[in-house]
């Protein structure tokens, strides 16, 4: 019996976000962005991200969930809301850690009353600390 692997999931619409994307595709790691529009999808797709997953979050109706199995999540934030409404859905797909890395200092209790385990503060690209956690 084959044990599929959980995916990590990405919403990288920031440098360290796409950063963050290539470490993960370096190590070998399986995983799949999130976004939200094609513009983005289409800077996904020029890093040579394989699987993304398109989200409508302008649908009131919830997303289907996923057919890969969603492990740990990481919210690089570009957009308050888009990040909140990306915790309120992954929770549902995931009972593994969401981490959120954020530039602003707001924020911390919101997202964690939304069901973010980590909201990380940093002004630098390099993340990849984040993977050295029992990865």
């Amino acid at each position: 019996m084959i044990i599929q692997e959980d995916y990590i999931l990405v919403s990288a619409p920031t440098e360290a976000g796409q950063a963050f994307l290539r470490t993960l595709a370096m190590k070998g790691l399986p995983f799949v962005a999130l976004t939200n529009n094609r513009a983005d999808k289409q800077a996904l797709e020029e890093i040579g991200v394989k699987e993304i997953l398109m989200m409508d979050t302008r649908d009131s109706r919830p997303p289907m969930i996923p057919e890969l199995p969603i492990g740990k999540v990481y919210l690089f934030e570009r957009s308050f809301n888009l990040c909140c409404r990306y915790i309120h859905t992954c929770r549902s797909w995931t009972g593994k850690p969401i981490y959120v890395i954020t530039q602003g200092n707001n924020s911390r209790l919101i997202y964690k009353g939304l069901g973010a385990n980590y909201v990380i503060h940093s002004q630098g690209n390099d993340l990849s600390f984040l993977l050295s956690e029992n990865q």
